[in-house]
């Protein structure tokens, strides 16, 4: 199982939000890039990187960050946040990401998930952002009325590869993860889920592993220091 870091960019800093609530900003660092290279100092062997500016309002503001982070590891990166169109999928490719990461669109626009995958296959992610098993979207701002893991099932018949499933409630807490929910995405779906949200000790990445997750992204508890990276991944490992 893969220990991937998150980097959550808002107006070019790196940030947490507890529970994606956009007044609930905690700033980690004014200085994204370097961020970055810490943890693949430490061993990090992917990062997550989140354009919060492109899912609250569909700005590309925090894409000039992204490639200077691109430019400045040698690991892979997938980002997510207001991926909407193909031409704004274009243009983070462009940039050099490993995965691109689909959220509202995906429940949205299924076309565009069709269409994303003719081009570029097993680089498109999804993520499903859940709150009380119901997928949210627009940066978590509004709930849908579809169920995740009936949503789960439906991209895994279109051709995704990887799901990036985060349990809202969970999400910046430092409470833990949802195992129950991350566990039953996990056994509706036979592709690979990226557990995120909550994660905050060795035992919660024990039994992440133990669930079947082939990565969990940890935002908050690495920031805090409630988490050593190194100790995260000889555990995943």
């Amino acid at each position: 199982m893969l220990i991937i870091p998150a980097i959550d960019l808002r107006n070019g800093k790196c940030v947490n939000l507890l529970q994606g609530r956009p007044e609930e900003e905690t700033i980690f660092s004014n200085q994204p890039v370097t961020m970055a290279q810490q943890w693949q100092q430490e061993g990090a062997e992917y990062l997550h990187l989140v354009d919060l500016d492109g899912a609250f309002r569909g700005t590309a503001s925090n894409l000039p960050i992204v490639k200077q982070i691109i430019g400045a590891v040698s690991i892979p990166t997938q980002l997510g946040g207001g991926i909407r169109t193909i031409e704004r999928l274009h243009q983070i490719m462009d940039l050099g990401v490993s995965r691109a990461i689909l959220g509202t669109a995906a429940l949205k626009n299924p076309q565009l998930v069709e269409e994303a995958l003719n081009i570029y296959g097993e680089r498109i992610a999804v993520g499903i952002d859940a709150k009380d098993g119901m997928v949210a979207t627009e940066g978590w701002l509004n709930l849908s009325q579809v169920s995740a893991f009936t949503f789960a099932k439906e991209i895994e018949a279109k051709g995704i590869q990887t799901i990036i499933y985060t349990d809202i409630k969970s999400d910046g807490m430092l409470k833990g993860p949802n195992l129950a929910s991350t566990q039953t995405l996990i056994q509706t779906v036979n592709i690979n889920v990226i557990a995120s949200g909550g994660i905050t000790s060795i035992q919660d990445v024990v039994d992440l592993k133990t669930c079947g997750a082939t990565g969990a992204i940890i935002g908050r508890a690495l920031y805090t220091k409630m988490l050593n990276l190194k100790a995260a991944i000889t555990a995943a490992h």
